[in-house]
C-alpha cells in the first residue's frame, strides 16, 4: 500500500516537472524570428515553429520580420533659397538580419525614425522650393538610398520613402498663389490676343472674298447688261428695218389720192396737239399744192407710174417673207393662255407679267372683233 505522503510528494514533483517543461516551450510565429540567449550568451536564431529551451536560464526575444511603416514627424526646414517649409514623410522598412537588429542598436525602430528625421532635414535643406515641389520622386529615391546605407549595419533594409506633404509658409504660399494667378492671367491675355488676331485675319479674309465676289458679280452683271443691250439694239434695228421694208412694200402700190388723204390726216394730228408751236417741214408747200390740186382740180392730176413688181420684190422682198407668218386669233389666244397657265403653276402670287398677259389677251380679242 502506497504511503499518502509519498503519493503527495510524487504528485507535487510531477506538477513541478510539467510546469518546468511548459515554461520551456516557445512558439515562434511565421512572421517572427527568435533571439535565443542562455545564461547571457547568444545561442542562435529560432525559426518559426515550436521550440523548447531550458526555463529560468534562457531568454527568447521575438523580432517581427514583416515590412513595418513608421511616420516621420513633421519637420520645419529652411530650403536653399531661404523658403521655410514643413515636410513629413513615411518610411517602409523590414528586418533582414535579426541578430544585428537586436545586438547592433538599442531600438531599431526608434533609430530608423530619428535617422529619417535628420536625413529629411538635410536633403530638403540642400534643395530649392520649386525643386522640392516638382521633384518628389527624386527626393524619395535620395532619402531611400541614404537611409538604406545607414541602416544596413543594423540589419534593417529601407524599402521605400515617401514624402507625404510639403507645405510652404503662409506668406510663401500666398506669393505662389499670386504667381500662379499672374501666370494664368498672362496665358489668358495671350489667348485673347491670339483669338482677336485670328478673328481679324478671318474677318479680313472674309471681306477680301466678299469684295472679290462682289466685283465678279458686278463684272458678270455688266457683261450680261451689255449683252442684253446689244441683243436689244439688234432686235430694235431688225424691227425698224422690217417696219421700213413693210412701209416700202405697202407704199409702193398706193395711189396719189391715198397719199394726199394720209397727208391730211397727218396735218390734222399735228394741229390737234396742245403745243403752242408747230414745226412745219420744208416740203409742206408741195404737199399743199398737191392737196389743192386734188381738191380743186386746179392742176393736172399726176400720173401714177406703173410699178415693176418683180423689181420691187428683188429690192424689198416678197410680202410673205417681209411680213412673216401672221398668227390667227386662235393661235394668239392659245399662246397667251399657255403663258397664263405657266405663271399660275408657280408658287408665287400673280405677278405683273400675268396681268399684262391678260390685258394683252383682251387687246387681241378686241382687235380681232373689230
Amino acid at each position: 500500500m502506497i504511503d499518502p505522503f509519498t503519493l503527495l510528494v510524487t504528485l507535487i514533483l510531477a506538477i513541478i516537472i510539467i510546469i518546468i517543461i511548459s515554461k520551456g516551450i516557445v512558439v515562434i510565429k511565421p512572421w517572427e524570428a527568435g533571439i535565443y540567449i542562455r545564461l547571457g550568451k547568444f545561442v542562435g536564431i529560432l525559426r518559426p515553429g515550436v521550440h523548447w529551451v531550458p526555463p529560468f536560464i534562457s531568454r527568447v526575444d521575438r523580432i517581427d520580420l514583416r515590412t513595418q511603416v513608421v511616420d516621420v514627424p513633421r519637420q520645419d526646414v529652411i530650403t536653399r533659397d531661404n523658403s521655410p517649409v514643413t515636410v513629413d514623410a513615411i518610411v517602409y522598412f523590414r528586418v533582414i538580419d535579426p541578430k544585428k537588429a537586436y545586438f547592433e542598436v538599442t531600438n531599431y525602430r526608434q533609430a530608423v525614425i530619428a535617422l529619417a528625421q535628420t536625413t529629411l532635414r538635410s536633403v530638403i535643406g540642400d534643395m530649392e522650393l520649386d525643386e522640392i515641389l516638382y521633384n518628389r520622386a527624386a527626393i524619395n529615391a535620395r532619402l531611400r538610398q541614404i537611409l538604406d546605407e545607414a541602416t544596413d549595419k543594423w540589419g534593417v533594409r529601407v524599402e521605400t520613402v515617401e514624402i507625404r506633404e510639403v507645405e510652404p509658409s503662409p506668406r510663401v504660399k500666398q506669393a505662389m498663389e499670386e504667381q500662379t494667378s499672374a501666370e494664368r492671367e498672362r496665358r489668358a491675355a495671350i489667348l485673347r490676343a491670339d483669338g482677336r488676331k485670328r478673328a481679324a485675319i478671318l474677318e479680313a479674309e472674309g471681306e477680301k472674298t466678299a469684295h472679290i465676289l462682289r466685283a465678279e458679280g458686278e463684272r458678270i452683271a455688266a457683261i450680261l447688261r451689255a449683252e442684253g443691250e446689244r441683243l436689244a439694239t439688234i432686235l430694235r434695228s431688225q424691227g425698224e428695218a422690217q417696219r421700213l421694208r413693210i412701209l416700202a412694200l405697202g407704199a409702193a402700190s398706193l395711189h396719189s389720192h391715198a397719199l394726199t388723204a394720209m397727208s391730211l390726216n397727218t396735218l390734222e394730228k399735228m394741229a390737234d396737239g396742245k403745243a403752242t408751236k408747230i414745226i412745219i417741214p420744208f416740203e409742206v408747200s408741195r404737199l399743199i399744192e398737191t392737196i389743192a390740186a386734188y381738191l380743186g382740180k386746179g392742176v393736172k392730176e399726176p400720173q401714177v407710174k406703173e410699178i415693176d413688181i418683180q423689181r420691187l420684190f428683188e429690192l424689198v422682198g416678197r410680202p410673205e417673207e417681209v411680213l412673216g407668218t401672221i398668227p390667227s386669233y386662235e393661235e394668239l389666244s392659245a399662246e397667251v393662255k399657255k403663258a397664263l397657265e405657266e405663271v399660275k403653276k408657280t408658287r408665287l402670287k400673280p405677278s405683273e407679267l400675268a396681268k399684262e398677259a391678260e390685258e394683252l389677251l383682251k387687246e387681241v380679242e378686241e382687235k380681232v372683233e373689230k
